[in-house]
This record gives C-alpha cells, structure tokens and sequence, in this order.
C-alpha cells in the first residue's frame, strides 16, 4: 500500500501502515473501506498509555482527519496475503483455516502439553500465559503469548495477565447477537473458543507443613484465573472452559467429532464444574482470611456470618439407610479438616464396598474407641456401643487386645454379631487369629460375623490373617479424626445447627464425691471408663460397668428409668460390685434410677448433677452405701 497524497507526511504514513499492519495481517485485499474503522479505533484509543503500549510514539498520534484524508488517497497496489502473526500482533478470529482460538492458562500443568497438541492437531489456535506458555512451547507445540491478543505485557509481579477487554470480549461475546458481533468488529478483538484455566494451590499453601506469611498467602489468591473461568462458564453456549485435567481426552473427543448435541451437553456440564471448581477455592479463601483475622477482631472460633463448607464426592452408595434411598459419599475439603484424619480418610484394605450404615456406624466406633488412652476395642451396633473393654494393669499382657476383644463381645453377644469392631492399636497377627476364630459365647460354636474391622493400622501378617475370615469383611485403616478444635453440623428442614465436638474425657473435667462412701481407687478407674462409654451412647444413656469393661447400657429411651433398666437387664449376674453413669442428671432418686441401681448391686454412681432433687440421691446412695459422684458436664447425644 503506497500512501499518494504529497501533503501526508512521512509520521503519519508510518502511524497508518502500523495501524494496517497490526489490524489488517489476516486481509487478503486492503481497501480503504476495511482501513478506516481501524484508524477510527486507533484515534479513540490514542493515548499515551495505548500509544505506548502499541510501540507507538506519542509524537506521531494525529488527527482522525488527517488519517482519513491519508487512508483515501491510498490505492491497492496488488494482494496482500495474510501472513504469520507476530508477537506483537493483536490477534482475531484466528488464521484462515483455523476453528478457533483456546486460551490455556493452568497452575496444574498435568497433561497440558498434550491437550495443546491435540488442539492444535484440530486445527486451534493456541495462546497461553507465563509458565503454561513455557511448557507448552519447550514440548515444541505452536503456542503465542497472551500479549500478541492484548498488546499489553504481564504487569504487577503477574497479578495482571489476563484482565483485558481484548481476553475477556473474545470470551464473553455472544455469537447469536448481532450488536455482540459488530462491537467484537468495531474493536477488532478476536473470539476465544475454548479456555482452560485452573487456579493457583491456595489450599496447598496454606495446609503445607510450614508456617506461611500472610502476603505470602494472599499472593497465592488468584484473581484472573476466576475470572477467565466464570465469563467462559457464563458463555458456555458458545464456549468450553475446563478446568480438571481429567476432562482434557473427552473434550478433545468431543470437539473432534462435530457432534453440536453431544458436545452442548458436555459444555454444559463443564461449566458446572468451572463455577463449582471457583466456588470451593473462595470458600477456602474465606475460611482462612476469617481464621487471619477477618472476623473484625472477633474470635476465629466464633460463628461467621456466612458459610460455604466445600466438599467433594468420592463415590455413589448403592443406597442410603434404606434401598428406595439414594446416597453418596462426600468427603470434606475444608482446611480445618486438612490432614485431620477419621473415618472419611480411611483406607479399606479388603471387602465389600462401604454402604450409607457402614459409614455412620464406622463413624461411631472409631471415634468412640479413639476417646480411650488404654489399649481398647468397641463394638457398635447401629450407632451404639454395644460392647467396650480396656486392657489393663492385672493382665498378664495389659498391651495385649485379644482380652479386650472377648470381654467387648461377651458384654453382648447378640448386638456384637454383624457389628463393627473398631480397636485403638495396630492389629497384629494373633489378635487378627483371636477375631478370626473366636466363637459366640451364647454357644460356643458360631463363628462371629462382623461387617467391618477398623483399626490405626495392621502388620503384614495381622492384615493377611483377617482377610482370611471372610471376602466380604471391610477391613478399614484410619487415623483418629483430630476434632478438639472442629465443630459438628447437623442438618435440619431448611437449614443447619452447628456445635463444638464433645471432646472433653475424664481427664478434661473434675469428679466430685458428694455422698459419704468414698468410691475406692479401682472403682473411681471404672467410673472413669464408664463415663467416657456413656459419651458415646444416645441418650438417655446408661452404662455399667467393672473391671474396664462394659456390661450392660441402656440407650435411646424416652424416660432414664427404663434405659437403667435395659442396663441392669443386660449386666445380669455381674452386676454385684460394679459402677453406673449416666450422660444426664437423675431427675429422681427414690423408687426410681437411683435406688433400682443401688439395689441391683451398683456400688458407685456419676452423674453430672444439677437437678433439683440431687438431694435425694444422696440420701439414697447414703441409705445403700453406694458412692455418689457428679461431675458438672453433661454429655447428651442425639
């Protein structure tokens, strides 16, 4: 193109062949009609910052009337063939030829290269940023810069890569609508097609094993990346956001294949995935700044005022509680729950696969049988403990468990049989052989079936011995859920209840003898163990206990009286001499509770008083010689 008015000076000629150059590469013929919105775009935005940012001196900038009186004076001196962008060409629609343009810029680089590829085998362009280029481009895959769209570099450490009207139009534009289209023209902004995006490790940086400054933490809050993600999932019509490397093979197919129908669906899905893939990094984001001090001085254990839990689903159940209910299986990626173990975390080692029962009734043994220092095994049915023993001083072995296995089993036989058995130590070899063949005290022949073994850990042998037992046992390994300092959620029609976890244990609290019999030492140790049983037990709960080991509990009844009977019930004949608590207090003593236990043989009692008629049973328990403990905390469970 040859400029023919003599009055243009050389400035401005070069000012409009910049303008030609950087706008038109894609033209195959330049007329003066396709040049002119193009100065008209270039004068609008002729500032010293766009001027600059063009690689264009300020001193050349003139008039739009300058430029169009130059622009109409030139003639089209021949074709001008569209050639190679270069880095500092603003990109459009794409080359000839090519189906569009992606836009890839990922902290997770799994599989990046070869997705590129693959797009590019498709015939897209690709274009990246920083460290997503670099990888892409050192695999020997075509690949340009961002700038080459924005004519803008990376500024402030990287925190500005990708904010421009140049990415974001190209994303957001929609290709169904007329004046989208001509305002994409009027800038000559490209489309972007595709745009893979997922975000920097906030979570990673915050959990890792060393402590990290607070700007070091802010820093790793990305701000472009969801950007980029929410405007292509918003668009989704028309474009594909990704943002799991593990969507890179069927997105490659589905573009590959032609398929609109398929392939709307698949966008759709995806950028489901997008805003819930954004939603769950902020909610990480918003439960670290309240523990750093967002919460206006208020403490980081206090009840925010919004609440976003993000969780992630490990896998469908075959049904809930019951087969017309359908269930899954989620587990928690709050960070107050980073690496703080439990059931959730476990790993099974063998067996069938976990069902909606599995996982609550689990749930309540390993955590019931985490509460005891001593070596200890408990057996739950249907949430309950129905079995609890502690090895002890006064065995020959007090490490050796296989004791505190039959003495958990034989509390009750019946609810222990299809239970779960859950121990506080590593399983070895002979305690695996004592719970493989160890039979039914009711008749000394039926070998005992349980639905799961959960337990620290196991040796090699210990682990090879169980499976032997059965195909079907779930044999599970988890570390205890550290939840000192975590809060429980429990779901109510439309809406939540949140609580603190009850982790206060015998140790934490205070047992106050208030009648005149002092227990003895051995039996303050079982009011002790029967205390940290009744915790675990719904209410209204009783337990009974002797020598560390469970007899009998009563649980979940309407009224206390009928659970102590349950409890007296199951403790039969051992009775005489042992030890009873109660997660609540007695709101009677006489003909009631109280004096059914003392007369059933209970010798020692606690209770966390607090009841109007405490009085009365102490007067009881001093009628009967029975100690009366209390301990001012109450241990309801619902």
């Amino acid at each position: 193109v040859a400029a023919s008015s003599s009055s243009s000076s050389s400035s401005v000629t070069t000012s409009v062949m910049r303008v030609v150059a950087t706008r038109t590469w894609r033209a195959q013929r330049v007329t003066s009609e396709v040049v002119k919105p193009f100065a008209n775009s270039f004068v609008r935005s002729s500032s010293n910052t766009r001027a600059r940012a063009r690689g264009i001196p300020t001193r050349d900038r003139v008039p739009v009337r300058v430029i169009h009186e130059t622009l109409s004076s030139c003639r089209v001196s021949g074709p001008v063939r569209a050639a190679a962008p270069s880095a500092d060409m603003s990109q459009g629609q794409g080359m000839k030829g090519m189906k569009g343009k992606a836009l890839v810029s990922v902290s997770d680089k799994s599989g990046v290269v070869e997705l590129a590829r693959g797009l590019v085998d498709l015939g897209y362009e690709v274009v990246s940023t920083g460290g997503s280029f670099k990888a892409i481009s050192e695999a020997g895959v075509a690949v340009s810069q961002v700038e080459s769209m924005t004519n803008f570099p990376e500024m402030l450490d990287g925190r500005v890569k990708t904010l421009h009207p140049a990415v974001h139009g190209g994303i957001l534009a929609r290709r169904d609508l007329e004046d989208h289209m001509e305002a994409m023209e009027n800038q000559n902004f490209g489309l972007i097609d595709v745009v893979v995006c997922n975000l920097y490790p906030f979570r990673a940086t915050v959990t890792g094993s060393s402590e990290i400054a607070f700007q070091d933490a802010i820093e790793k809050i990305d701000i472009g990346g969801p950007t980029l993600i929410r405007a292509a999932a918003k668009n989704h019509k028309h474009v594909t956001v990704i943002v799991d490397p593990t969507d890179y093979t069927d997105v490659l197919t589905a573009l590959g294949s032609g398929e609109e129908g398929s392939a709307e669906k698949l966008r759709t899905h995806l950028a489901w995935k997008a805003f819930q893939h954004v939603s769950s990094y902020d909610s990480n984001v918003s439960e670290w700044l309240w523990e750093n001090g967002g919460g206006k001085g208020e403490d980081a254990a206090s009840a925010p005022p919004e609440k976003t839990i993000p969780v992630k689903l490990v896998n469908t159940l075959r049904y809930g509680e019951n087969p017309h209910q359908k269930a899954a299986f989620y587990v928690d990626q709050s960070l107050g729950e980073h690496d703080a173990g439990g059931l959730a975390l476990s790993t099974q080692h063998h067996g069938k696969e976990m069902s909606f029962n599995n996982f609550l009734d689990g749930d309540a043994a390993y955590s019931a049988v985490c509460d005891f220092v001593e070596p200890t095994c408990v057996i739950v049915k249907h949430t309950n403990p129905c079995g609890v023993a502690s090895a002890h001083e006064g065995q020959d072995d007090p490490q050796d468990l296989r004791q505190a296995y039959r003495w958990a089993v034989e509390a009750d036989p019946i609810s222990a049989f299809g239970g779960i058995v859950a121990f506080n130590r590593p399983v070895t070899e002979e305690l695996a052989k004592e719970i493989r063949e160890f039979r039914s005290p009711q008749d000394g022949e039926t070998r005992m079936f349980y639905e799961i073994v959960i337990a620290p850990g196991y040796t090699e042998k210990g682990l090879e011995t169980l499976k032997g037992k059965s195909k079907t046992l779930r044999i599970l390994e988890a570390q205890p859920h550290n939840h000192q300092n975590g809060r429980g959620m429990k779901q109510i029609g439309g809406g939540f209840i949140v609580q603190d976890h009850d982790y206060l244990n015998p140790e934490d609290i205070t047992f106050e003898v208030v009648s005149e019999v002092q227990p003895t030492k051995e039996q303050l140790e079982d009011l002790k163990f029967a205390w940290r049983c009744v915790k675990h037990v719904k209410s209204n709960a009783i337990t009974i206990a002797k020598g560390k080991r469970l007899l009998g509990m009563g649980s979940g009844q309407p009224n206390r009286v009928k659970s102590v009977e349950i409890a007296i019930e199951k403790a039969a004949d051992e009775i005489e001499g042992s030890v009873m608590a109660s997660d609540a207090f007695f709101p009677f003593a006489w003909n009631d509770s109280v004096e059914k236990a003392c007369q059933a043989g209970v010798k020692a009692i606690v209770h966390p008083g607090g009841s109007i008629r405490d009085s009365d049973a102490i007067e009881c328990c001093n009628k009967y010689n029975v100690a009366l403990l209390t301990t001012s905390v109450r241990h309801f469970k619902h």
